[in-house]
């Protein structure tokens, strides 16, 4: 695996994506929206699982190089995020990186905050072929319904914030609208696939989408495709 940096430019200012790239070049890639932590030691680690499993990883930085050192700083970053920004600075990295690397096809992926930010894209953006957004909140119905990019919505049961109710939201719309949505919802709390918080982390909830994830990915983006095949 080799990491690099990819220089961004948007209208609300330069930043960067952490790049992960497989021992082989690859097609395919995934788009690893972050926390509200910011890009720490946790997100870059899981973009090294993906480079693993044969996937050009790129977790763009939406808080252009800012880390909350709390959850009181969390939160302030993430309320301070315009939607309008984050959405800008993911089209961006994947118009940025399709050039640069050559890439055919991309999913996308995200934790909390970067699971709300990986939804709507899956609504907006038609360059996606998959999504696999992990308890982040739902857009609005006139968003989601013009949802067409297979997702698996991951969720917790104990989640507080992502709770049940939401979570009814989605499934209900999803079968208003005909939406390609699975949702799976595990006996766990909000952020149980960050293993960096013993608090909240389930290492079998973890594993189990993990590979629901993986099958997704494999399913939808032809995975690890040599460029020069």
């Amino acid at each position: 695996m080799k990491t690099e940096t990819l220089d961004l430019n948007t209208s609300r200012g330069a930043t960067t994506a952490y790049v992960a790239r497989p021992e082989q070049d690859s097609a395919a890639a995934v788009l690893l929206i972050q926390e509200w932590w910011g890009i720490n030691d946790h997100i870059r680690d899981i973009a090294g699982r993906y480079a693993t499993e044969g996937y050009l990883c790129l977790a763009p930085d939406l808080y252009r190089g800012k880390l909350a050192k709390n959850a009181e700083e969390g939160g302030q970053l993430m309320h301070a995020l315009a939607i309008e920004d984050g959405m800008e600075t993911i089209r961006q990295t994947i118009a940025t990186a399709k050039a640069k690397y050559n890439l055919q096809k991309f999913g996308i992926t995200g934790y909390c905050m970067g699971g709300t930010f990986a939804l709507r894209a899956a609504c907006e953006m038609n360059e996606l072929a998959a999504a696999a957004p992990f308890y982040g909140d739902i857009p609005e119905e006139d968003v989601l319904k013009k949802l067409t990019v297979p997702t698996l919505f991951i969720a917790g049961g104990r989640d507080s914030w992502i709770n049940p109710e939401k979570v009814n939201g989605l499934k209900e719309a999803a079968r208003k609208y005909n939406l390609p949505v699975e949702v799976v919802s595990y006996d766990a709390d909000h952020a149980f696939f960050n293993d960096t918080r013993p608090e909240v982390y389930d290492a079998q909830a973890a594993a189990n989408a993990w590979r629901r994830v993986l099958d997704l990915f494999r399913k939808h983006l032809t995975a690890a495709i040599p460029t020069g095949a």
